[in-house]
């Protein structure tokens, strides 16, 4: 930790990649989910695809272009945009892709995880400013036995990040001002745009969230408040 005198009395975490690993995950639960259907591909790469429709999907809210839609929803989309490049369009019908678009709310946590939020949550308020709805959100906790105090994020601030207003609406819902709630995220730029907006700022490397051989988000880009190796360390 690069500033252990700050004080904060919240902490607040991206999700998908800092708290929880989604891509091996996704591959399991899809592999699963479609086994009794005889389908033999590379589920690692189904999963990078699917994911890859994220952002682009995300952008046409954020601009304005589209009114807020739950992630839920957006994941949904870019299944059917998955299944058409992998050629299985015609295989499941829309009850099958529900099922399967479930696969977002069962990611196992990284190792240090349940410990770390468990032992920092005797000393701070913890929560979710995830792009992932609070229904998205609930259920992923239940699955992986996350701690959280409460639910924020997209939903509340009905915007994405890197979107000011998400975190901004994260520190409201708590009535904190905004010096006194840490950004926990393995995504460099997600702390920078916390940072623009008067957050506490805190960065863990996932150096295994796109593989073997990532390239990104190894180290950290700025001198956040607190640089940190396992959760447990903001405790």
């Amino acid at each position: 930790m690069s500033n252990p005198s700050a004080k904060f009395k919240a902490c607040i975490f991206d999700v998908f990649g800092t708290v929880v690993d989604w891509r091996n995950s996704v591959a399991r639960v899809s592999q699963h989910h479609l086994a009794d259907k005889g389908v033999d591909l590379d589920w690692i790469a189904f999963a990078d695809f699917w994911r890859g429709e994220y952002v682009p999907a995300m952008a046409k809210i954020r601009s304005g272009s589209r009114g807020y839609v739950a992630l839920d929803q957006l994941h949904y989309e870019n299944l059917e945009s998955t299944l058409e490049e992998f050629g299985l369009q015609d295989l499941l019908n829309e009850q099958e892709k529900w099922h399967l678009n479930s696969a977002w709310e069962q990611l196992d946590p990284w190792p240090d995880v349940v410990a770390g939020l468990t032992a920092l949550k005797q000393h701070a308020i913890i929560a979710p400013c995830s792009n992932g709805s609070i229904a998205l959100m609930t259920r992923l906790a239940k699955y992986g036995g996350l701690p959280w105090d409460c639910i924020l994020g997209a939903d509340i601030a009905q915007n994405y990040k890197p979107e000011p207003e998400v975190y901004l609406a994260c520190c409201r819902a708590l009535r904190l001002p905004v010096d006194q709630v840490v950004m926990v995220a393995a995504h460099n730029n997600d702390l920078d745009a916390a940072r623009e907006t008067g957050l506490q700022t805190a960065f863990i490397a996932r150096p295994t969230e796109h593989g073997a051989g990532q390239t990104i988000d190894l180290e950290p880009s700025s001198d956040w408040d607190y640089v940190i190796t396992d959760f447990s360390q903001l405790a």
